[in-house]
This record gives C-alpha cells, sequence and structure tokens, in this order.
C-alpha cells in the first residue's frame, strides 16, 4: 500500500517540515493511501492538482487549498514513489518525468538601496535590543546571504580568525556543505554591532532577554524572532518612505541580485547548484549590450 511509503518520507526532515508535511500527507492518504504502488497514473496526479488548487478555508479562517499547497503534497508523493523504487518494490517511479505542473511564479521583490538605508535609519530609544539587534541583522544579512536559520544559529564560537564559519542547517545531513566568510573591516563592524545589541550575555550572537537562541530546535520555529521582525517592519511601513513590505528572504536574495558574478551569489547563498541561485534569488533586470554592426 502507498500509505506506507507516505510516512516513511517525513521523519529525517526538520521539525517545523514534519508538521508540515503531517498536514500534507493527511490529505494524500485520504485520497491514495489505500491504493496499491501500481495504482496511480499521471492523470490522478494531474486530478488531484486540479481538486486540490481550488483555495478553501476551515472552520478557523485557515487556507486548506490552493496551487501551492497541492504542489508541495505532490512533491511528497513523488517523494514516497522514489522511496519505493529505492526498496525494490516497484521498478520505476510511475509519474517522476512525465508529469509537467504548471510552475509557481518565483517570487521577484528587489529590495532598493534606498530602502535599506530608510530601515537602518529607523530610530530606537534603547543601546540594546530589538531594533539595534535587526539593524545588525539586516547588515549581516546583505553582506553574507546566510539564511535565517544559520543567521540566528550563529554562536561565538562560529567567529574563526580568519571569518565566520557556517555548516548549513538546511543540508548539513546532505551535502554537509560549509562556508567561511572572509573578514572585512564592514562585516567584523556588524558582528560587534549584533555584539553590543544582545540583551544578555550569550553564546548567540543573537539572542533573548534570557541569553537564549531564538531558533527552537524540536519545532525549528523561532517566534520571538518573528514577532520582533514583524514589529520592525509594522515600524518601518509606518515610520519611513517604504510602502511595500519585504521579507528577510528577501533581503537574501538581494545579496545574491548584487552579486557581481552568478558564481560569487552562489557561494554567498552555499548553495551546491547555480541553477537555483539563478532561478530564484538574482531578482535585477540582466543588462545585455546591443550588437553595435548594423545590418548590411
Amino acid at each position: 500500500m502507498l500509505d506506507r511509503y507516505l510516512l516513511e518520507v517525513v521523519p529525517k526532515k526538520a521539525p517545523k517540515t514534519q508538521t508540515t508535511n503531517a498536514l500534507h500527507i493527511r490529505h494524500l492518504r485520504g485520497v491514495f493511501g489505500s491504493l496499491p504502488l501500481s495504482a496511480i497514473k499521471p492523470r490522478h496526479v494531474y486530478q488531484y492538482v486540479e481538486k486540490r488548487s481550488q483555495k478553501k478555508s476551515d472552520e478557523n479562517g485557515k487556507v486548506t487549498g490552493g496551487k501551492t499547497i497541492a504542489h508541495r503534497e505532490i512533491e511528497i508523493l513523488s517523494h514516497a514513489y522514489t522511496k519505493a523504487v529505492e526498496w525494490g518494490y516497484i521498478d520505476r517511479h510511475p509519474f517522476k518525468g512525465e508529469v509537467r505542473l504548471e510552475g509557481e511564479k518565483p517570487r521577484d521583490r528587489y529590495v532598493e538601496d534606498w530602502e535599506v538605508i530608510e530601515c537602518l535609519s529607523l530610530g530606537s530609544q534603547r543601546k540594546k535590543g530589538s531594533v539595534v539587534a535587526i539593524r545588525a541583522y539586516i547588515h549581516l544579512k546583505l553582506m553574507t546571504g546566510m539564511a535565517r536559520g544559520d543567521l540566528l544559529r550563529l554562536t561565538v564560537s562560529d567567529l574563526k580568525d580568519d571569518g565566520i564559519h557556517i555548516q548549513r542547517h538546511k543540508t548539513k545531513d546532505s551535502s554537509g556543505k560549509k562556508t567561511i566568510y572572509d573578514w572585512t573591516p564592514e562585516l567584523r563592524k556588524a558582528v560587534e554591532m549584533a555584539k553590543a545589541a544582545r540583551p544578555a550575555l550569550s553564546a548567540f550572537l543573537f539572542c533573548n532577554k534570557y541569553g537564549k537562541g531564538y531558533i527552537d530546535e524540536e519545532t525549528g520555529e523561532s517566534h520571538g524572532w518573528d514577532s520582533m521582525w514583524q514589529r520592525f517592519m509594522d515600524r518601518v511601513l509606518k515610520e519611513t518612505k517604504i510602502t511595500v513590505r519585504f521579507t528577510e528572504h528577501d533581503l537574501r536574495a538581494k545579496c545574491a541580485s548584487d552579486a557581481t558574478t552568478l558564481e560569487h551569489a552562489r557561494a554567498l547563498l552555499s548553495h551546491a547548484d547555480p541553477r537555483t541561485t539563478d532561478a530564484i534569488y538574482r531578482r535585477k533586470p540582466e543588462h545585455v549590450k546591443p550588437l553595435t554592426k548594423p545590418l548590411e
């Protein structure tokens, strides 16, 4: 039964991903769970996506359908079949390479330099705490392009003589990608800003008033930091000239977009495949020099 393989794809993922995947699997099992492995055909995938793409809400108003959710669920279903092939229960994946779902439009918000300046000019009545910490965070994000999870997990012990050492949390159990961000005067200054902004003595570069890091390793959530960021952005929209909200992920994309070359951007973001960097994170328009020789 397909049911078994759906349950096998979750346990090795990050806690937050496990929680989300569990919700997706509940819907998949209701439709496909009792079917034999050989029963599913590409047409069933298309039918499922068409039906699930219709946005619905539960009694609490939470969206339980939509194209993005449908695509995430099919990714899990596909992974379940990949495991079934790996374990020798079937010879081939029944729809890998045969189903072409309509792609989701990548986010294209590019944060302009003037918007960064506006954010960094936001006043704070305290020398420590949220606003000062987020300003330091923005400096570090724009210089390194680190993912939120990696930045919030940074500890003082990661600050070595030759630079900031990280191993991407997202890929530590797969590619094991490690990156060293070489020291520059600006990077050192941003780190010192982050240290000075801490409300308590801590091993973490960013911490709460109790000196603890913001990431809950059991759930993968960072509610305290998310609330701080939300309040910061509310003030930005209210007190500056910025009118369109942006996310931390948009700042990561700005770092990649502002890098001189695609390879430099890929290295900053610790991506294994430059196609990911180019498709999702390089958001500036591409400048192309026209041909100078006119047609005869």
